[in-house]
């Protein structure tokens, strides 16, 4: 079994995406438009050029995402996309870009269990924490 989150956006998951791909070198598997679905798959017309459903992966982690239509569309709550770094440079690289024109929720730091630990929510309302663990003991 797996899990895998699935982002709804507001008509920005193209933009999000690429912006995950710069980011943080996401890699699209597959994108699919709302124009491109079969002809029995009904949607207006407004929502032709918008992202039906799109599979990408951060690391080894698979992520799916789409505009969601705007009846089904609720702001993200309750959870973050929790993005384990290994090195405190590259924590501090990831979470500066994720937060630029985001919300930053926790200031990224030093805490007792990690190098750097900080949460944001990005341009795109998705929430985010980065995270660079201290070695267990």
């Amino acid at each position: 079994m797996k899990v895998t989150p699935y982002l709804f956006f507001n008509g920005t998951c193209e933009e999000a995406v690429k912006f995950y791909e710069k980011v943080l070198g996401a890699k699209v598997a597959f994108m699919m438009r709302y124009k491109d679905m079969p002809a029995e798959a009904t949607h207006s017309a407004e929502d032709d050029p918008k992202i039906a459903h799109v599979r990408f992966t951060i690391g080894d982690s698979v992520v799916m995402a789409s505009d969601a239509p705007p009846q089904r569309f609720n702001k993200p709550q309750g959870f973050d996309m929790s993005l384990g770094i290994d090195k405190p440079e590259e924590a501090d690289r990831i979470f500066a870009a994720l937060s630029e024109g985001g919300t930053v929720t926790m200031p990224i730091a030093e805490t007792f269990w990690a190098h750097r630990f900080g949460a944001l929510v990005d341009k795109f309302g998705t929430p985010w924490m980065v995270n660079c663990e201290k070695p267990m003991a």
